[in-house]
């Protein structure tokens, strides 16, 4: 979600302030799983056209929905959700299905249903657009497999499992705690390369793309099962909290109250860091100083 984003956005960039997430560099859409995405709009192509279905059912269901929205939309700038879906003649959750086609675009509004509009389909071949959406999750999430790529973006593990193999002499196939796992080439001097400096804390919200991990993946990040459950918990996620570059809990904020639950004991140093960082987030609508409650 934005403001989910927003606080992505604030855990990398120094200078990130309340309307970074509509920056016009940004477009939101239906990614992966089908839930909501803030991407480069450079990248649309790869997160949209990358996960169209490769079966000719899925495919048609797709374009059909993009072309019926297109002729309701005509010259109208955009329409709501609920709008959208009465004029196309379907429940408005069935709209996400033409994402993939890559012409549809959201713009979420907080709380409130979302915005939808059409766009000209992006001039890249699907194939080419897969290929490189799975070059964009492994630089993200590597080492990993087809089996999790598949997982993360809805596309046919048969498919996933041929990208990787198009991809061929670009990857490289290394040995990780949980077994083999992929990497691209280009990035293998970096998983070599001593650690940098890490920053003394990060609130990454729920949902970010740091711990946006299925199956065993998780136990490269999480070595522990039962922090794991805690984590990545069968309702919504809380979010995680970084110490010094290592996931030590998770925290969830209520208006100007961020509650933290720490799975080791922090030093005055590391609480002090963690408060600091609540402190500057960069919120809409939130006029009042941040503050962190110990819940351990």
């Amino acid at each position: 979600m934005p403001r989910a984003a927003l606080l992505s956005i604030h855990a990398r960039v120094e200078g990130a302030h309340a309307t970074s997430w509509a920056d016009p560099s940004l477009v939101q859409l239906w990614g992966p799983r089908f839930q909501v995405y803030v991407v480069a709009a450079l990248d649309l192509p790869f997160f949209s056209l990358g996960r169209l279905p490769d079966d000719a059912k899925g495919r048609g269901r797709a374009e059909d929905l993009a072309e019926r929205l297109r002729d309701v939309l005509g010259g109208a700038d955009h329409l709501t959700y609920g709008q959208a879906g009465r004029a196309v003649g379907v429940h408005p959750n069935n709209l996400r299905y033409a994402a993939p086609t890559g012409t549809v675009l959201i713009r979420w509004h907080g709380a409130r249903a979302p915005t939808i509009w059409s766009v000209p389909r992006p001039e890249v071949d699907p194939t080419v657009a897969r290929l490189e959406l799975v070059r964009r999750y492994l630089h993200i999430f590597g080492p990993t497999t087809p089996r999790a790529f598949a997982r993360w973006s809805s596309v046919h593990p048969r498919h996933a499992a041929a990208a990787f193999d198009a991809l061929g002499r670009s990857l490289i196939l290394v040995r990780t705690p949980i077994g083999e796992a992929w990497i691209l080439s280009q990035d293998e001097q970096a998983f070599r390369a001593a650690p940098g400096p890490e920053a003394p804390a990060r609130l990454l919200p729920s949902g970010d793309a740091y711990f946006l991990l299925w199956g065993d993946d998780r136990a490269l990040l999480v070595p522990e099962a039962h922090r794991r459950d805690l984590l990545w918990t069968s309702r919504v996620w809380p979010g995680a909290l970084l110490v010094g570059g290592e996931v030590v809990g998770t925290w969830r904020r209520a208006q100007t109250s961020v509650s933290a639950e720490p799975w080791r004991r922090l030093t005055r140093a590391e609480r002090a860091a963690v408060e600091a960082e609540a402190a500057t987030f960069p919120l809409p609508g939130i006029d009042e100083p941040i503050g962190v409650r110990w819940d351990g």
